[in-house]
């Protein structure tokens, strides 16, 4: 299972709000809901949150068998 919550760790400790997802890095509501609900996104998706966030693919995914 792909979670994440490294995603909600690296927000937290860079002071940003979903808000602000939202509003200044224009993350799509259909997006923010996805990652919300562990649901999947396209490795497009995780290029632009790597690079909008200016971090690693393991600040914002992290992988738990099942």
């Amino acid at each position: 299972m792909i979670t994440y919550e490294p995603l909600w760790e690296t927000l937290k400790k860079r002071n940003i709000s979903t808000y602000k997802l939202l509003k200044d890095y224009h993350v799509s509501r259909g997006m923010l809901d996805n990652l919300k609900h562990n649901c999947s996104i396209t490795m497009t998706t995780l290029n632009e949150l790597c690079n909008m966030l200016n971090c690693d693919v393991t600040d914002i995914i992290k992988y738990i068998k099942d």
